[in-house]
């Protein structure tokens, strides 16, 4: 299994992860891409801002790559998350799975996001007209 994990301040893309996903044991390669939406919660979203403890965050990615691993035959992973700011419909994280079948690699896929959610020390902060709001960490 190979795990690949990144911060990014600069643009995300399915295309440049690509590669570190490359297998050809893989039947199954799964791809989840988050953008940023331009409303939450009834109102008009102008822009996010995510920011992270750096050394904490990239240690906490990898320990989701492992017990993904663990669970799930993956034969790789990858995941990328923005920092900084970030316009309406950019990408703010991108997890790729490969696994011999996709309903593994589906599963694998899921747990990730949702313990990135859940565990990892990167904070969001979303810009309106009237305002901002840093959001809660685990929803």
């Amino acid at each position: 299994m190979k795990i690949t994990v990144e911060l990014l301040d600069t643009p995300l893309s399915t295309a440049v992860c690509q590669p570190a996903l490359a297998n050809e044991g893989a039947g199954g390669i799964v791809w989840f891409v988050g953008t940023v939406r331009n409303q939450t919660e009834g109102r008009t979203v102008r822009r996010l801002e995510f920011e992270a403890y750096t050394p904490m965050a990239l240690a906490e990615l990898r320990k989701i790559g492992e017990q993904a691993c663990a669970r799930w035959p993956v034969q790789k992973m990858v995941i990328h998350h923005r920092i900084g700011t970030l316009a309406i419909g950019d990408i703010a994280v991108i997890i790729g799975v490969a696994c011999p079948h996709r309903a593994e690699a589906f599963a694998a896929c899921q747990f990730a996001i949702d313990t990135l959610k859940q565990t990892v020390p990167i904070w969001k902060k979303e810009f309106f007209d009237d305002g901002a709001v840093w959001v809660a960490a685990h929803p």
